[in-house]
């Protein structure tokens, strides 16, 4: 689980999410995201939302986990809003995870479970943004971090910990996968259910709208409606683009450099044999002589092997000091002695007794400096144009590091600074709404709404070939409605729309009222007075229903939610109507009879059966250990994160 978590976390930005919310965020994957488990609610005292088993979560530890989470949305949807979060449950998942990891530690440290500070600093280790030049883990990239997110060593060390301890109770019960049969037959009988009914459409398109609407009909519904005609926040991007292209001139290698390469590689470039071996490595003397002695009369090597039940494991083209280096250097002198077909061995090798056939010998003749020029200089330029870009790089950050302005490190790199309209965070300009985006600047107007008015300029990557731009806002454009008179056909066409939505649904109300005091729907959509399409009937079963994975149509979700005989109303996709839905019959399946319908049922049922059992054994850690939570201060939460409270 956390292999996979660092594997995701490669920006700097999502370090600092990991750190902040690492328990919570893996616990969420390995307990299958775990919701709706609340507690009593009852009132706590101070400022704390909810306790678990004494420990108390705090209302700014709350908002803070929340305000992290909508970071990392908006790593993935720059246009996320803290109300959208909200409005999706993000407050009450958040305070779920969190009670669920601190019931979890709770319980783990109740059972004498530990986590040993060797483990805490593997995690810490591991996580690719911490690494240095060298690759390997740098403690000044991690205090620099910590110092950025007024965090301490601790916070982070307690987060780790208490996720190690929830993985190790969630994962065993995460991995059940076995379903009874007679768990399995209610659930398969169940998708061979079988409904049929009917359909009817009552399109907009079909009522009259009346007459144009008036100056105060556009004032009402535009103010009723001023959401729809509102510009999201906007911003107007400086940047600097620095590619390979820009620094290419730099990266031209010199005949000096060339040559000193040539001599530092010159094992590389000399005449050398190179051999095809297969080799195999058999734990005890005894089985690699009797492998030896059969490959020796005859025996294909491959087929002793396998007789033996071994594999064959064979180098291809492989010099005799990269042979020796991945085995011996007396197997490498045997093997580089032998002839083409010749077996070699057994000789003791550092796993076991190797048993070896030569299959191939290639002489590969020399290149002399001229020769390996090609190469070299296309070796050569990519290396010096890598040093070049970073050369660049290094000196704007250093620039930026010490307060130099966006003006003031692209001038003195002799960069093109450039000015973007005001952009949406899609990149999208609302004020030429038919103009292509630049998917090239994408990255650059991401990073600019990941940052606030003042900051200073940034380093962004952009592309796969090592290039970058200098990111700085030159201003940010508030969310504001367009002025009325931009928009007066659009409010226009959205009152008729709107005007044709209303009667249509009175219509198609109408029509149901009738259905369901017995008028068939036939006769009733015939009856309305009105041009409207045919009636269409509708038949499906559950399983049919579950292929189609999420994409099911509105209309036939609704029947099968329906009880016999009954119509109800649906609204159409895109505002075109409305959808009179009536179910007729209902006819049960029976599973017993077909082990295939049951079978398919298990497999279902076992791919999800662990996450119930998780959230079982959740709930019951939360019932031992025991947790409460403030409605009230949760609502003080919510407000506060919506700008909302007092």
């Amino acid at each position: 689980m956390l292999s996979f978590f660092r594997r995701i976390i490669n920006s700097k930005a999502g370090i600092v999410v990991t750190f902040i919310v690492l328990g919570v965020i893996a616990l969420a994957f390995a307990a299958g995201d775990i919701t709706g488990l609340g507690g009593n609610s009852t009132r706590l005292s101070g400022d704390a939302v909810a306790t678990v088993g004494g420990t108390k979560v705090a209302a700014a530890e709350l908002r803070s986990r929340v305000q992290t989470e909508l970071q990392g949305v908006r790593q993935q949807n720059p246009t996320a809003t803290m109300e959208q979060l909200l409005e999706q449950g993000g407050l009450q998942s958040t305070l779920d995870r969190t009670i669920n990891g601190l019931a979890l530690e709770r319980f783990g440290q109740d059972q004498g479970m530990v986590v040993s500070k060797r483990s805490i600093d593997g995690v810490i280790a591991g996580i690719p943004g911490l690494r240095g030049p060298n690759g390997q883990f740098d403690p000044a990239n991690y205090q620099r971090l910590l110092a950025d997110q007024k965090l301490t060593d601790a916070q982070v060390r307690t987060d780790i910990a208490r996720d190690i301890i929830a993985q190790q109770l969630m994962l065993p019960n995460q991995g059940a996968t076995q379903v009874p049969m007679k768990v399995a037959l209610p659930y398969a009988s169940l998708m061979l259910e079988k409904r049929t009914g009917q359909i009817a459409f009552v399109p907009a398109k079909a009522v009259d709208t009346g007459a144009a609407p008036t100056d105060a009909e556009l004032q009402a519904f535009y103010k009723r409606n001023i959401a729809r005609y509102t510009i999201p926040e906007r911003r107007i991007v400086r940047y600097a683009l620095v590619s390979p292209e820009q620094v290419k001139a730099r990266a031209v290698p010199t005949e000096a450099e060339v040559a000193a390469a040539y001599r530092q590689q010159a094992p590389r470039f000399a005449a050398a044999e190179k051999r095809t071996i297969a080799q195999v490595v058999v734990a005890d003397q005894a089985g690699a002589n009797a492998l030896a002695a059969k490959v020796k009369s005859g025996t294909p090597l491959a087929d002793a092997a396998r007789a033996a039940g071994l594999e064959p494991a064979v180098q291809t083209s492989v010099t005799k000091a990269a042979y020796a280096a991945a085995s011996s250097a007396a197997i490498a002198d045997a093997a580089f002695a032998a002839q083409r077909g010749g077996v070699v061995g057994p000789i003791r090798g550092p796993l076991g007794w190797v048993v070896a056939r030569v299959d191939g010998i290639e002489q590969v003749a020399g290149k002399t400096l001229e020769q390996a020029r090609p190469e070299l200089v296309a070796e050569l330029s990519k290396q010096k144009l890598q040093q070049a870009l970073s050369d660049v790089h290094d000196k704007l950050d250093d620039a930026l590091a010490k307060n130099a302005t966006f003006d003031e490190a692209v001038a003195d790199q002799k960069l093109s600074g450039q000015t973007t309209p005001a952009l949406l965070a899609n990149g999208g300009n609302p004020d030429a709404p038919t103009a292509q985006t630049d998917p090239g600047i994408a990255p650059v107007v991401a990073a600019a709404f990941q940052m606030t008015e003042g900051d200073p300029a940034q380093l962004v990557p952009v592309g796969q070939d090592g290039g970058f731009a200098v990111v700085a806002i030159g201003r940010v454009v508030a969310a504001a409605p367009r002025p009325l008179a931009q928009v007066r056909a659009q409010v226009a066409a959205d009152v008729t729309a709107d005007r044709a939505r209303a009667a249509a649904r009175k219509l198609a109300t109408d029509i149901l009222a009738k259905v369901n005091k017995g008028t068939p729907l036939p006769a009733a959509i015939a009856g309305a007075g009105r041009a409207l399409p045919p009636v269409q009937p509708a038949a499906a079963t559950r399983a049919q229903l579950a292929q189609q994975q999420g994409q099911v149509p509105p209309a036939l979700a609704l029947m099968f939610s329906m009880t016999k005989g009954n119509a109800k109303l649906l609204e159409a996709p895109n505002n075109a109507g409305w959808l009179i839905v009536k179910l007729d019959t209902i006819v049960p399946g029976n599973a017993a009879g077909t082990p295939a319908a049951v079978a398919g049922a298990r497999g279902s049922i076992a791919r999800v059966v662990g996450r119930e059992y998780a959230e079982q054994f959740a709930r019951a850690v939360r019932n031992t250990v025991g947790v409460k939570t403030d409605a009230a201060a949760l609502a003080r939460v919510r407000a506060d994160l919506t700008g909302t409270g007092n």
